[in-house]
């Protein structure tokens, strides 16, 4: 019994040195089953440092020393697998072996193959894909009772003279049994709430993240503006639990929330010197009050007593920051320290997103007026030559013209929208028509095959327009005979719908879709960017017979108002 407790105030001390090392950062390398050769480079110095400090610690018994040197060789191969394992044993038996003694080899060779077995372990349970098993403590326990087992079947077996061998081993092995599982078992659990500690720490902080990311979508789409600062503060400031939260411009402070907004007020010039200096350098300002002091700029009765400024940059630009602030009486925890880091990088992404769209949508505009400015000039002309030609003969005709005028030229006029219903595009493709149709006369018959069905089907603002107006303008014009014109809907087996635009003159440039006219380009490249890449215009051509120009849409559901 004396021995066993000799062995556990020894193992106590053991325990010590492993629980301070357990709070430095090289036991991260122990938290994760890896392959990698750091990683097992520092768990054989971890483990092999531990077995010859258990030689050390060791007690002198009958011309032998009782020890737990097992404990770092068995947790050795179990961290590590069986090469590490065996090489942590081998170290740990080398060193004991140097220490002569009648047990010398065979401790030796026992403390190289309980690391090996450790390994052995190691590797049946990661091949089973229980790894989660090699952090358990009653792992640790199991393998080391059977590894000291193993040692003491091994001195019985080498050391001689037998008879002293049998009388250390009958001496020694109930309190190695004890002391070393004991320690293997409180060793692998320090690991495994250490790892448990830095789990929860990092799901905590990766919820919070998904969190801010979910809540702050959007609010940048305009840029960083007062009012999206005030909103993003909001939610940072909740969601962080910090004393208060900053946003700034380069300039000016945008939001302030928390403790010194009584002092920290929106609007106001900037005047930190950390933030000056995050926004100068691009880099990070962290003030803890220790190794860089902070102290508010405004107020010498602030309670706030640290901060982190982290620049928000967008396309290599610092727009801005974020701060976070603790107060005197609180220490600012490195999960927030990450978080404000990430914060940032999201807002900026958020920022260049909205930039983004912006231009989209402008160049939206932009191809919207290419299109009208191209119809209107085209068109015009022939319409009012047309009317002209029929108000002798038929002003009431010509007065229909003249609606149906005023009426393509209104639609063109106003649709400023992304999107319009299948309804509107066929109503001013119909007074288009009907002003062709008073012009060409019996050359041009237009027919309208349309599902009811698609009528408030949503797509792309001047889809059918223009190529309705190629057809006339680039076939049926050059047809010398009756020209026909058919426009049909289709709902695809998929699902999908397909929009036609036929005529009989079978005239089309191969070249590509802008070669016939700059507004079908236009509108095949509107509806790709809208519905994707399996979405837009085809054309077959039949030479001097037929044009067919396909719209595909996607599913219905999709698109549907």
């Amino acid at each position: 019994m004396q021995v066993v407790l000799s062995l556990l105030q020894q193992m106590s001390v053991y325990l010590l040195i492993a629980y301070l090392f357990s709070k430095t950062p090289i036991l991260k390398s122990l938290f994760t089953v890896s392959m990698r050769l750091p990683s097992k480079l520092t768990i054989y110095v971890v483990f092999s440092g531990f077995c010859i400090l258990g030689t050390y610690l060791g007690l002198e018994m009958l011309g032998a020393i009782a020890n737990t040197r097992a404990t770092g060789a068995v947790l050795g191969g179990l961290l590590g697998g069986p090469a590490v394992g065996f090489l942590v044993g081998l170290t740990g038996g080398i060193h004991r072996y140097t220490l002569g003694g009648f047990t010398d080899v065979a401790c030796g060779l026992s403390t190289t193959a309980e690391g090996l077995l450790g390994g052995l372990v190691h590797l049946w349970l990661v091949r089973r894909g229980r790894m989660e098993t090699l952090f358990d403590p009653w792992t640790a326990v199991a393998v080391t009772i059977v590894a000291e087992s193993l040692q003491m079947l091994i001195i019985l077996a080498v050391a001689r003279p037998f008879d002293q061998a049998q009388a250390l081993v009958q001496v020694i092995a109930a309190p190695m049994l004890v002391a070393n599982a004991t320690g293997a078992g409180v060793f692998m659990s320090m690991i495994r709430d250490r790892r448990d500690m830095f789990e929860k720490y990092g799901q905590l902080s990766s919820a919070k993240a998904l969190r801010i990311a979910e809540r702050t979508v959007g609010i940048t789409l305009d840029g960083l503006t007062k009012e999206a600062a005030e909103k993003i503060a909001d939610i940072v400031y909740e969601e962080t639990g910090v004393g208060a939260v900053a946003i700034t411009d380069r300039e000016k402070l945008l939001a302030f929330k928390g403790i010194g907004s009584d002092h920290h007020i929106p609007g106001t010039v900037m005047q930190s010197p950390h933030s000056l200096r995050a926004i100068e350098t691009g880099e990070v300002v962290f003030a803890t009050g220790k190794e860089n002091h902070y102290a508010c700029s405004i107020s010498e009765h602030c309670k706030l007593g640290s901060c982190l400024v982290v620049p928000i940059l967008a396309d290599d630009e610092v727009i801005g920051t974020i701060k976070l602030y603790e107060p005197k009486t609180k220490l600012f925890l490195n999960i927030n320290k990450t978080l404000g880091e990430g914060i940032a990088r999201l807002l900026a992404n958020q920022i260049i997103s909205g930039r983004f769209e912006q231009q989209k949508n402008l160049l939206v505009k932009s191809e919207l007026k290419l299109i009208q400015a191209q119809v209107n000039p085209h068109f015009l002309f022939n319409a009012l030559n047309t009317v002209s030609a029929v108000i002798r003969d038929n002003p009431e005709n010509a007065r229909t013209l003249v609606l149906h005028l005023s009426n393509y030229l209104r639609k063109n006029l106003k649709r400023g929208g992304d999107t319009s219903s299948l309804r509107e595009e066929l109503d001013h493709v119909t007074s288009y028509l009907e002003i062709e149709q008073a012009r060409f006369a019996d050359r041009l018959r237009v027919r309208m095959e349309i599902d009811d069905s698609l009528l408030d089907l949503q797509v792309p603002t001047f889809t059918l327009q223009p190529l309705v107006e190629n057809a006339v303008k680039h076939g049926i014009s050059n047809v010398l005979g009756q020209g026909r014109i058919l426009i049909r809907s289709e709902i695809l087996d998929d699902g999908s719908v397909s929009l036609l635009v036929e005529d009989n003159a079978g005239v089309y440039d191969q070249a590509g879709l802008g070669s016939s006219g700059l507004g079908l380009g236009i509108v095949d490249k509107r509806i790709k960017n809208m519905f994707g890449q399996d979405c837009g215009i085809a054309v077959e051509c039949a030479e001097g017979e037929w044009t067919r120009v396909r719209i595909r849409l996607p599913k219905r559901e999709l698109v549907a108002a």
